[in-house]
């Protein structure tokens, strides 16, 4: 079931807080809950997937972006993502996630975002997001210009360009 009490609290903390910009690292914390587990006893990947979901909105909320998204009815899309799991999460660990805008091009928002538990790195995600209105994916140029972020334009380091590139060069379709 997805966690909408954690997503409520989590947006309810990040609007009392400071607005960033986009450059910015946003951090959240949580503690991993008993209903975050799998059978072994760790974080489940999926529930990982999810709360990087929160985090993302945390990312909005801290950004602004939300009330752009609000006042056009617009909405937020995953096109793609990449993640690496090192070490495991264990029940009643302190977890702080850090999100932060990568890159973007015309069509795609690229941000990375990584979970921690005593200074130590669990898992990392490379994703590719996107602004939908109507269920087609806007211009960024649309969106950064909505957020009065018209001269920004992050570099993306290597290891973000490559990945871009590389999926660029997958096939659409799959074959199999």
């Amino acid at each position: 079931m997805f966690p909408f009490l954690r997503l409520i609290t989590a947006m309810a903390i990040a609007s009392r807080k400071e607005k960033v910009t986009p450059t910015d690292v946003i951090e959240n914390s949580f503690i991993c809950r008993p209903w975050d587990m799998d059978l072994f006893m760790e974080m489940n990947n999926g529930r990982v997937l999810t709360l990087y979901d929160i985090g993302r909105f945390v990312l909005a909320v801290r950004t602004g972006l939300n009330k752009v998204l609000l006042d056009n009815k617009w909405g937020l899309v995953v096109a793609g993502s990449t993640v690496r799991y090192r070490k495991r999460v264990r029940m009643f660990d302190k977890v702080t996630m850090c999100t932060q805008i990568a890159a973007y091009d015309e069509r795609w928002i690229y941000i990375t975002q990584s979970m921690w538990v005593g200074g130590e790195p669990t898992s990392s995600v490379l994703l590719r997001t996107g602004v939908s209105s109507k269920g087609k994916v806007i211009a960024v140029e649309q969106v950064l210009e909505s957020l009065g972020l018209t001269d920004w334009q992050p570099t993306p380091s290597p290891w973000v360009a490559a990945w871009i590139e590389s999926e660029s060069l997958r096939p659409w379709p799959p074959s199999a």
